[in-house]
């Protein structure tokens, strides 16, 4: 099938729900098919750009398109200056082949994990749309997950990239940060924020990730699981968890050893509570978040953002500036412990999320059930972000609702990991 006649199919699916569209912020319909096209006429004269020459590609709407103002998810953006040039890694995406399809939803300014906007509409999960897509990727989690797009782009500060990824069934992967260039993205916090893709297979991620990270791609062999060393931090990120994600992520660690990984208990309560303690003032994401919004903070023009984004920057911009650097200095150390605590290990395997997507009403109709659900979202995720980590999520096949495993991987491991992520989606697919 051409790329151009796949382009179609999907077109006349969003076209037909186009009243209700809830995944995607914007299409862009003849600039994609001219891509499709142009991907059909390599293919008939034997030419490629690459591994994603012809891939349909969503991107996150914090990502600058040349002439027209970058939302990142919220009305006050709508009057703001059209971006000069399209973010980096829409640049390279765009010369490896892709046909980039549009731009989808987010939580606004990328500061939520739920998948709730209530400016431009909540994407229903791929599974059930009742159920929270996650975020803040949500658009491009349900995107990935419902075939709108081949691969979708997101952003991940706390686990928005492997959050949406779990809770909609795809596999999704947070790099190294800095390894993916943020330049063209609006940022929420330059120190945690990384991009990555969300796709249907592992293979998929790594071919973009390469494309992304400015690398020449070369493809990855499985790791044999047969002797990989896999932590399991049993203890905090183990509480709370669902019986479903329970059942599922036991299951997975009976597979990988049976398959002869080598599977044993790593304690890691020490690091995560000391985190915990270094940022109770404010998360890093939330002062960061702070300092780029503090002109409208500052004001008191408040009144356009979701309540829940800008109740947490606004406390966070209280902090003062010696409480930040501290938080980073003690950040940078609990960083290297870690790295020294993993270095033993290959992988460090726990769910993605310990709870499966929860009904949309329920969020809305119980604040604080909501913020109870939302930190046990954000809960494992962000340990790769906080502690400087690459980390994939997996779906696990079975479940009545989608589960993610997370392997995580050591800082700048991130072939490894993915690597590691072929062998253990075909362990999980056999």
């Amino acid at each position: 099938m051409t790329t151009r006649h796949r382009l179609e199919e999907i077109f006349g699916r969003l076209f037909v729900r186009a009243g209700q569209e809830r995944v995607f912020m914007k299409l862009y319909v003849e600039a994609a098919r001219d891509a499709a096209d142009a991907a059909d006429a390599r293919a008939r004269a034997g030419v490629t750009l690459g591994p994603l020459d012809g891939a349909i590609v969503s991107i996150k709407d914090l990502l600058d398109v040349a002439g027209e103002p970058t939302l990142a998810g919220s009305l006050m953006r709508r009057e703001a200056a059209p971006a000069q040039a399209d973010a980096l890694v829409v640049r390279r995406l765009r010369r490896a082949g892709a046909v980039i399809i549009g731009k989808t939803h987010m939580t606004e300014f990328a500061f939520t994990a739920l998948g709730i906007n209530p400016h431009y509409g909540t994407p229903g999960n791929a599974a059930d749309p009742a159920l929270i897509p996650g975020g803040s990727s949500s658009g491009a989690g349900v995107s990935a997950a419902e075939g709108t797009s081949d691969i979708s782009i997101g952003s991940d500060t706390g686990g928005s990239v492997r959050i949406p990824a779990a809770l909609n069934g795809v596999v999704g992967f947070k790099p190294t940060a800095r390894r993916v260039p943020l330049d063209g993205a609006f940022p929420l916090s330059p120190s945690l924020d990384s991009l990555g893709p969300l796709a249907r297979s592992v293979e998929a991620c790594i071919a973009t990730d390469a494309i992304m990270a400015g690398k020449e791609f070369s493809a990855l062999a499985p790791l044999s699981l047969s002797g990989l060393r896999i932590g399991v931090p049993r203890g905090r990120l183990m509480e709370y968890c669902d019986p479903t994600v329970t059942a599922a992520f036991e299951q997975a660690l009976k597979r990988l050893a049976a398959s002869g990984a080598r599977v044993e208990e790593i304690a890691i309560d020490d690091l995560l509570i000391s985190m915990r303690e270094a940022t109770r003032t404010a998360s890093i994401a939330a002062i960061e978040g702070a300092e780029i919004h503090a002109d409208w903070l500052s004001t008191g023009a408040r009144g356009e953002v979701d309540r829940h984004v800008s109740g947490g920057l606004g406390r966070a911009l209280q902090v003062p500036a010696v409480g930040y650097i501290r938080i980073m200095r003690r950040r940078a150390e609990l960083a290297a412990a870690m790295d020294e605590r993993l270095s033993s290990l290959d992988l460090m395997v726990l769910p993605t999320t310990p709870v499966v997507a929860q009904p949309i009403s329920d969020i809305l109709a119980d604040e604080r059930h909501g913020d109870r659900i939302e930190g046990l979202l954000l809960r494992n995720t962000q340990v790769a972000n906080q502690f400087d980590l690459c980390a994939l999520s997996l779906p696990v096949p079975g479940a009545a609702l989608p589960v993610g495993l997370m392997l995580v991987g050591r800082h700048g491991h991130d072939r490894l990991t993915l690597s590691a992520g072929l062998a253990v989606e075909a362990m999980l697919r056999g």
